[in-house]
């Protein structure tokens, strides 16, 4: 994604560049020849069908009562319709990379949906377990909450794993979130 940001890199969807990662990590670590093409695209296909948090499914059912609730993901719109089908996520709105053809955190993301949904920044909120992605739409004036995922990166995770910055929610949980925002 960054050679994409840098420009170092035509436009290229996550799918096509986690394709291509896989496909080098194939190479490296000796799998190339035992995988034909039907069985790259199943592990690439991976991340379409990923499980949700245990909160999630619960906590946006409650926000959604209230507000708007979208996914603003460096995923492609494929990739999103996907994981909420599979997962049974109550999204009112998907908001991909592949409709601004910038990552996040470029601020065309952040400040694209906005324009989608015809609201200034500073009535849409930004709510994620990463502190960069935070600090990037705070910067352009969306209201922020952090949601702890401590395991977000595995096992061994060394960063995000509490808020470090001044943001306007912090919760435990989606769920936390919910009741935080009176939901």
């Amino acid at each position: 994604m960054d050679r994409v940001r840098r420009g170092e890199q035509p436009w290229t969807s996550l799918d096509a560049l986690n394709r291509a990662s896989f496909d080098e990590l194939a190479t490296r670590f000796g799998l190339a020849g035992a995988l034909d093409e039907q069985a790259r695209r199943w592990c690439v296909d991976r991340w379409h069908r990923l499980r949700p948090w245990p909160d999630s499914v619960s906590g946006l059912a409650r926000l959604k009562r209230r507000f708007v609730v979208g996914s603003l993901s460096n995923g492609n719109v494929a990739l999103q319709v996907d994981l909420a089908k599979s997962a049974d996520l109550p999204w009112d709105m998907i908001f991909a990379s592949d409709m601004f053809r910038h990552y996040k955190p470029d601020p065309e993301t952040y400040l694209g949906a906005c324009s989608l949904l015809r609201l200034p920044p500073v009535q849409v909120m930004l709510a994620a377990a990463h502190n960069d992605d935070l600090r990037a739409a705070q910067s352009l004036g969306l209201r922020t909450a952090f949601i702890a995922r401590p395991t977000e990166y595995g096992p061994r995770q060394q960063r995000d794993l509490e808020p470090d910055g001044d943001w306007d929610v912090t919760a435990a949980s989606i769920v936390q979130l919910a009741e935080r925002m009176g939901a």
